[in-house]
C-alpha cells in the first residue's frame, strides 16, 4: 500500500457495527460479529488510524471493544481487479491479487499479499480498464502468471501459518464476484486447481443486507452511506479497496 489512503473496506469492518440500530445487532450477531473488530490496523495501521480518525472514526473503534470474541483467527480481506472493457471482455483475466491478513483478536493487519498479474488472452489493457482501475500497462508487463501468482499465495499462506488445520480463516469480500465467479472462471479456463481455501468466504454485501435490511447495490460506496460513513480511498483499486 503506497500511501494507505484507499482502506473504505477495513474503515467499513472497523466502524459498521457501531452505527448498527441497536434493535437489529442480536439478530444480525451471527452474520456480522465475525466480520467487526475491536483494535487498529498493523503495518500501514498508523496511517491508516490518523486518516480514520480525521473523518471522525476513533470512538467507533473503541465501541468495538465490549464486542464478543470473534469465530475466525484470521480474515483475509481480498479484492481482485480484472481486464475489462465497454462491452466487457471474455474471458476476464486477473491482473491484481491483493490480500490483507487482519488478525481476528485484534483486527490488527499482520500481513499483506500484494501482486500484479500478467494477463495471457488479452494481454493489451483497454483504456476503460486504466480509467477504472488505475492500472496501466507498465503495472502488467513482464508480471507472474496467474498459475504463478496462485503458487506464490500458496507459499505466503503457508508462512502465514493459514494452512496449519487448527487455525481458522475466512476470506472477505464485497460481493461473491471474486471467488465465485471470477477465479473459478478463469481456472477453469486456464486448466488450473482452485485451492480449497478458496471456497468459502464471508460476503460483506450480505452481512450489511442482513442486519440494515436493504441490499447495497453500489457496494461499498452504499454501505458507507448506509452506515454514515466517508469513503475513503480509490474505488475499483484492489489494494485501496
Amino acid at each position: 500500500v503506497s500511501d494507505a489512503s484507499g482502506c473504505s473496506m477495513i474503515a467499513l469492518l472497523h466502524t459498521g457495527a457501531a452505527k448498527f440500530p441497536q434493535n437489529l445487532l442480536s439478530r444480525s450477531r451471527e452474520a456480522v460479529f465475525p466480520l467487526f473488530p475491536a483494535g487498529v490496523l498493523k503495518g500501514f495501521r498508523s496511517i491508516v488510524s490518523r486518516k480514520l480518525a480525521s473523518h471522525g472514526f476513533g470512538a467507533s473503534m473503541a465501541a468495538m471493544s465490549s464486542f464478543p470474541p470473534q469465530r475466525y483467527h484470521y480474515f483475509l480481506v481480498l479484492d481482485f481487479e480484472a481486464t475489462c472493457d465497454k462491452p466487457q471482455i471474455h474471458p476476464q483475466e486477473i491482473i491484481e491479487f491483493p490480500i490483507l491478513k487482519l488478525n481476528g483478536r485484534t483486527m490488527e493487519i499482520e500481513s499483506t499479499f500484494h501482486m500484479y498479474v500478467q494477463p495471457v488472452v488479452h494481454p493489451q489493457l483497454t483504456p476503460f480498464c486504466t480509467e477504472l482501475t488505475g492500472i496501466i500497462q507498465g503495472m502488467v508487463d513482464g508480471q507472474p502468471s496467474l498459475q504463478q501468482v496462485l503458487e506464490r499465495v500458496d507459499e505466503w499462506m503457508a508462512k502465514e501459518g493459514l494452512l496449519d488445520p487448527s487455525v481458522k480463516s475466512i476470506f472477505v469480500t464485497c460481493g461473491d464476484w471474486d471467488l465465485k465467479v471470477m477465479l473459478p472462471g478463469q481456472c477453469q479456463y486456464l486448466g488450473l486447481p482452485v485451492a480449497d481455501y478458496f471456497k468459502q468466504w464471508i460476503n460483506l454485501k450480505k452481512a450489511y443486507s442482513f442486519a440494515m435490511g436493504s441490499w447495497p447495490k453500489n457496494g461499498l460506496l452504499d454501505m458507507n452511506k448506509g452506515l454514515n460513513l466517508q469513503h475513503i480511498g480509490r474505488p475499483h483499486s484492489g489494494i485501496g479497496e
